[in-house]
């Protein structure tokens, strides 16, 4: 294994961001690649103790000569999030400079060809942090982007073009869901990760073969040893899976036996009040159209003071918010539907 360090300038002087990248060499040029990272939004810590996880398994596969192709892997791909804090509050979602959502922006090529990248000296540090980590990601067989929602079941977004071939790698990582998407308009990382192949010829494009997702692993709380360990060894039985690494002890992943919906299918169910929020449901229950979901309690105390929310349809719910106090507008949950859901939403489903 080789550890190198990326340097970003900053956007003034004396400034700078580094973050550890991780290559390990593969033994047989045939054989497909793969890129991991974690924390694209620094906050998002499930991916970085999985990939912590994860390195013993790799470094000995090193050491007994099973590592077929290559492995890059990218444990803190946002330094620039990791270091933003505003009144002692950690704020890795956002740049805090442009606004920008550090999961937005990202160059979509018309062809996998780094040559079409933007110049890497060019924008602000978050963009061209963004730019390095297209650079680093494109041209491999696999492209996996750990992440993590609000409080939620483990769950993968991936393109309609790599479905159903990606059930296996659904299986291997042993998620509960997969959300199909189409239209990426606001340049995620996954975006830039599969859209220059949609176009490309069907030996370069290789849609059979191919692995693009982002994973999102459960809750931002779900920081613990025991998942950690679950999640490393789902990564090492997809990686294996797709002969990154060979492992005959372990045997191919089954079938995949989760819920898979397409993206026009999720109910974002935004609050009519703002207030405190009640759940009546948590991530993985199966709900009926009309069922109870959640009471916002807008004038605590005083008659008609809550008011009720309910399923549009019936569904699995996906994820819930942590935080229980909400604004008008603000989206109560995802609510993975099993029709197209009458407030659809195309690209992206939050900022």
């Amino acid at each position: 294994m080789q550890k190198s360090i990326e340097r970003i300038a900053g956007d003034s002087d004396g400034v700078s961001y580094e973050f550890p990248v991780f290559r390990f060499a593969g033994a047989d040029k045939a054989a497909p690649s793969a890129y991991l990272q974690a924390a694209l939004h620094a906050g998002e810590l499930p991916g970085v103790v999985a990939i912590d996880a994860l390195m013993p398994a790799l470094n000995k596969a090193e050491a007994e000569g099973r590592i077929k192709g290559n492995i890059t892997i990218v444990p803190w791909a946002n330094p620039i999030g990791r270091a933003q804090y505003h009144f002692g509050e950690h704020q890795g979602r956002f740049h805090l400079g442009t606004r920008t959502n550090f999961n937005r922006g990202f160059p979509l090529l018309a062809a996998p060809d780094a040559s079409l990248l933007p110049n890497a000296a060019h924008g602000g540090a978050d963009q061209r942090l963004k730019t390095r980590l297209v650079q680093l990601s494109l041209g491999n067989d696999m492209v996996i982007d750990l992440h993590c929602d609000d409080e939620g079941l483990a769950y993968l977004y991936i393109h309609t073009s790599l479905w159903p071939a990606m059930a296996d790698c659904a299986a291997a990582m042993g998620v509960d869901a997969v959300v199909l998407w189409s239209e990426d308009t606001d340049g995620t990382f996954e975006g830039a990760s599969i859209m220059p192949y949609q176009n490309a010829p069907a030996a370069i494009a290789k849609f059979d073969k191919r692995a693009v997702t982002t994973v999102e692993y459960r809750g931002i709380l779900d920081v613990d040893g025991a998942l950690a360990k679950a999640d490393a060894e789902g990564l090492y039985r997809l990686l294996v899976a797709r002969g990154v690494i060979s492992d005959a002890a372990l045997p191919a992943p089954g079938a995949f036996k989760g819920v898979v919906t397409p993206l026009e299918n999720i109910d974002m169910m935004p609050a009519p009040r703002a207030g405190a929020v009640l759940y009546d449901v948590k991530p993985g229950d199966r709900v009926k159209r009309g069922q109870r979901l959640a009471t916002i309690v807008h004038a605590p105390g005083e008659a008609d003071g809550r008011t009720e929310v309910f399923a549009p349809q019936d569904g699995i719910i996906l994820t819930r918010r942590s935080r229980r106090i909400i604004r008008t507008g603000e989206d109560l949950l995802k609510l993975a539907g099993d029709r197209k859901s009458t407030d659809a939403r195309s690209g992206t489903l939050e900022d």
